[in-house]
């Protein structure tokens, strides 16, 4: 049974990812990281997990196929770099790094070791954002974020928020994007919108995100030529055509982190490593994804 390792065990890793790697037990040896023994202690209980280890280096020596990394993003480069240099896969939450040449970088050293370098980009996963994604002569694609009243230093708003609509619209786009215009507005260095046009030759994508809107709201819209979709917080779908529009939802059964695409980009990514297999998110559009969240950061700092 291939061993498995996840380095840190936070908010994101106990709500998004451990429930799913539970269930996943009877194919994979699981080897969890923490130097709090309390919260190992709870999560064997919760979920049966039982190896734990206390440091980097201790996982590193179970030799695991790939390393699960849910770890502060300012820690990110260190961690992978020590991982793809010892041959092992990693999974790491985004943004890889705040910093694009060391994105690039990473990219590069995993290319090197024949090694996948996975972003958790959950949102390509979810089943409605894939339904999007099969909408053929796209148009026009619309992917907005919205927060009621979000205070955020606007670097921080950038990669922890506004990511997700970018990658979502890179994500939907199929043509190579030939022009990008930013614009961004900050008040006392806190982001309070932020707006993005990509450009190819027949298709233009408006990213959106407005953080003192009113309301908590996720909305992807793909225009093509014979229908209009629009998935709203990713469990609602929307098809418009001339005198009608029907809307569906995801099934009451259907688990939340199905709908939101982690059990999906968590078993994508397993069945790669295992299977020697394709990237499911692959480096180019990874790379893209952070060059254009780092490029509207860099226009504040110009």
């Amino acid at each position: 049974m291939e061993k498995i390792g996840v380095m840190g065990l936070g908010n994101i890793a106990q709500k998004a990812y451990l429930p799913v790697m539970a269930t996943l037990q009877n194919e994979y040896e699981w080897h969890l990281t923490t130097r709090n023994e309390a919260k190992g202690k709870k999560l064997e209980r919760m979920y049966g997990f039982k190896h734990f280890h206390q440091t980097l280096e201790e996982l590193i020596a179970e030799k695991p196929l790939a390393v699960f990394v849910h770890t502060p993003t300012q820690t990110h480069f260190k961690i992978i770099k020590q991982l793809l240099e010892n041959g092992i896969n990693v999974y790491v939450d985004k943004p890889v790094s705040e910093d694009l040449s060391q994105v690039e970088s990473l990219y590069d050293l995993a290319a090197k070791n024949n090694l996948l370098l996975t972003c958790g980009f959950n949102r390509r996963f979810a089943p409605f954002n894939q339904e999007l994604k099969q909408i053929e002569d796209k148009r026009t694609i619309v992917s907005e974020k919205i927060r009621e009243k979000a205070i955020q230093p606007t670097a921080f708003a950038i990669f922890d928020l506004m990511i997700h609509s970018v990658d979502t619209a890179v994500y939907l786009m199929d043509e190579k994007i030939a022009h990008v215009d930013n614009f961004l507005v900050t008040d006392d260095g806190n982001l309070q919108q932020g707006y993005i046009t990509l450009r190819g030759q027949k298709s233009q994508a408006q990213i959106i995100t407005n953080m003192i809107g009113g309301s908590n709201l996720e909305l992807s819209t793909v225009q093509g030529i014979r229908t209009r979709e629009e998935v709203t917080n990713l469990n609602l779908l929307d098809t418009f055509q001339t005198g009608s529009k029907t809307q569906t939802a995801r099934p009451d059964w259907e688990n939340t982190l199905v709908t939101r695409g982690f059990d999906p980009i968590i078993r994508a990514f397993l069945k790669a490593v295992s299977e020697k297999g394709d990237n499911p998110v692959s480096p180019d559009s990874s790379i893209l994804s952070h060059k254009l969240c780092y490029d509207l950061v860099k226009t504040i700092q110009n």
